[in-house]
């Protein structure tokens, strides 16, 4: 608590009053000391301010106040948020009744939220609560808000605008909702947007034409921007000031190239050294032959059948998984990237033998160099709770992965019991030793997993799949819910325990960055099938598949010269038959996937 504020010049124009200026703003819950202490920042009209900090530090909580959008028990201890100080009539938001706070949300301040499915009416379609904004701010009627609405829908990127009006929530991507959301929020021209986390739960490729669209819109309208994210490449990318939070405090605000590019203050240090980065220029390795395998995929292919909507409609086959083969070396970690859909934990589950492949492929398990490979897909009920004892997975949500009913003791030695290993007295040593290989106390063992925070639980989520000491684990996305220090730590546990017990590993990720530290080997999926394959030096520095290219183009880093590349990103993560000739569809089909050099797969033209 007793941390420096560092406060570099925040303003572009000392002469020029901000849109928004907040003062010492405290925020608690009921008795409780305050979450949020004396908090101080302002925006300009036209510029981009990031709230940067990790979870619990007080962004949302912060965005939210000033529209008054805070859980019941929440408290506003002091403060003033004056808004538009310049006008006749400047008001602080916080003394507004709630009737005139109504005019001013939505209309002259909106709000894009983090997950579009929360904040979206399921029972309503999409265009007509987008159209509600403009009916009662604007006055307008149903059918000159839908003529504006399917504008703003094609200005979003929707390719069909109709269609996205009429569709329920439940009918549209991750992305395409997000789009909806920001059409929401622009749709009456607002003079302030706060976004928040807009672009979290969204794929690389998707959340730079996101950003790209919001800075668009910035510069049509001349809107301020207040951006809440943990993503310090988020950040570079768009903020012109950044106001860095920290258990409810500031502790560094000023412009963004000094403070990412010069940051003084511990805290910012600690966040940029935790950022994951992909190498620009590296040795290229050579390539070597696999000589100990323990895992293999050959010609393997998934079908799913989507039910018919009707009871005379046909059921659709989607192929998952196209032709996929790879090979995992012992002690060593393969990782598969790509967008969502691309089919990647869908090959982790066939790996698992959790999901049964089409007939015609091949899954070959080695328990130790030299033995006979076991035919993973044919198991019988004996054999194949001797392979769940080799090969485990840890998965990417650990607050739905651990049962919040059971104690940490009883999560750790359930695949103990499960498998008859040991007296209870010896299964709870093996908990405690778990819980220490994973860096927790042994004393936390009575303990339920709300009691934990987020990178805790996903320690305790490895230390339950290193229970039966297995030889490979499969990892789906075991970072992507996490701050950026606690993926650090996550990282460093999981390379520590592959290299001191000699654990192989299938990591699945959409974080190129992430991949390019923890990877012996990388293949980039795209719609079910491997596009490119070969070692992160080469992968990374000299990529040759278009789609490659626009994952590592829309992966922002915490550098203000590295600004995203939307032509690349467009080209790749477009329509197949645009690529360039080499690597179009041709037909229904893309080219083969060779070797174009020694340990370089590309699916290419021969």
């Amino acid at each position: 608590m007793g941390e420096a504020v560092i406060k570099r010049d925040t303003r572009m124009n000392a002469d020029t009053a901000p849109l928004l200026q907040v003062n010492d703003l405290s925020i608690g819950f009921g008795d409780q000391p305050p979450i949020i202490t004396d908090v101080n920042f302002s925006i300009n009209r036209g510029e981009t301010l990031a709230l940067v900090g990790e979870s619990g530090s007080g962004k949302t909580i912060t965005c939210r106040s000033l529209l008054r959008v805070l859980p019941r028990a929440a408290v506003i201890h002091s403060g003033t948020a004056v808004f538009d100080p310049k006008a006749s009539a400047p008001v602080d938001l916080f003394n507004l009744s709630e009737k005139d706070l109504r005019d001013v949300r939505g209309d002259r301040i909106s709000m894009i939220f983090q997950e579009p499915m929360h904040s979206l009416s399921p029972l309503h379609r999409i265009g007509h609560q987008v159209a509600e904004v403009l009916t009662l701010h604007r006055g307008h009627s149903r059918t000159s808000a839908k003529v504006e609405v399917l504008e703003k829908f094609r200005r979003v990127g929707f390719v069909d605008p109709e269609r996205a009006f009429a569709a329920y929530p439940f009918e549209l991507s991750g992305g395409m909702r997000q789009r909806a959301m920001i059409a929401m929020a622009m749709i009456a021209r607002p003079e302030l947007l706060i976004a928040d986390e807009p672009t979290t739960a969204l794929d690389v490729t998707t959340q730079a034409q996101v950003l790209e669209l919001i800075k668009g819109l910035q510069e049509e309208t001349g809107m301020a921007v207040i951006f809440v994210t943990h993503d310090l490449g988020v950040v570079a990318n768009i903020a012109d000031q950044v106001c860095v939070l920290r258990k409810g405090r500031v502790m560094e605000s000023g412009p963004t190239d000094i403070v990412i590019g010069a940051p003084a203050h511990g805290y910012t240090k600690k966040l940029l050294a935790a950022a994951p980065a992909i190498p620009h220029s590296a040795e290229p390795s050579k390539a070597r032959p696999v000589v100990d395998p323990i895992l293999q995929l050959e010609g393997i292919n998934k079908t799913f059948v989507s039910r018919a909507g009707t009871f005379f409609g046909k059921n659709r086959a989607v192929q998952a998984v196209q032709n996929v083969s790879l090979t995992v070396e012992r002690g060593k970690t393969f990782a598969i990237v790509g967008e969502s859909g691309s089919g990647k934990s869908t090959v982790a589950n066939i790996a698992l033998g959790a999901t049964s492949a089409d007939a015609g492929g091949e899954i070959r398990y080695w328990a130790e160099k030299g033995a006979l490979p076991v035919d993973v897909a044919h198991l019988d009920a004996s054999e194949r709770r001797s392979f769940q004892r080799e090969a485990q997975m840890v998965f990417q949500d650990p607050f739905s992965s651990l049962s919040p009913r059971m104690q940490i003791i009883d999560i750790l030695t359930e695949p103990l019991r499960i498998h008859g290993i040991g007296t209870r007295k010896e299964q709870k040593e093996r908990a405690a030793e778990l819980l220490e290989k994973v860096g927790l106390d042994k004393n936390m063992l009575r303990r339920f997993p709300h009691a934990f925070s987020g990178g805790q639980r996903q320690r305790l989520s490895i230390a339950r799949a290193l229970a039966l000491n297995p030889s490979l684990l499969v990892c789906d996305e075991p970072t992507s819910a996490l701050d950026l220090s606690v993926q650090m730590q996550v990282l460093e546990l999981l390379e520590k325990i592959r290299d001191d017990f000699g654990l192989s590993y299938l990591f699945i990720s959409h974080d190129l960055a992430v991949v390019a530290r923890i990877a012996d080997e990388v293949a980039v999926m795209r719609q079910g099938q491997i596009v490119e394959q070969a070692a992160p030096d080469v992968l990374f520095t000299a990529p040759r598949h278009p789609y490659t290219k626009a994952l590592i183009a829309a992966c922002l880093e915490a550098d203000v010269s590295q600004k995203i590349n939307l032509q690349t990103v467009a080209l790749g993560a477009g329509d197949p038959h645009t690529w360039p000739e080499d690597y179009a569809m041709q037909g229904s089909s893309l080219p083969p996937l060779i070797e174009t050099e020694p340990g370089h797969l590309v699916r290419v033209n021969p």
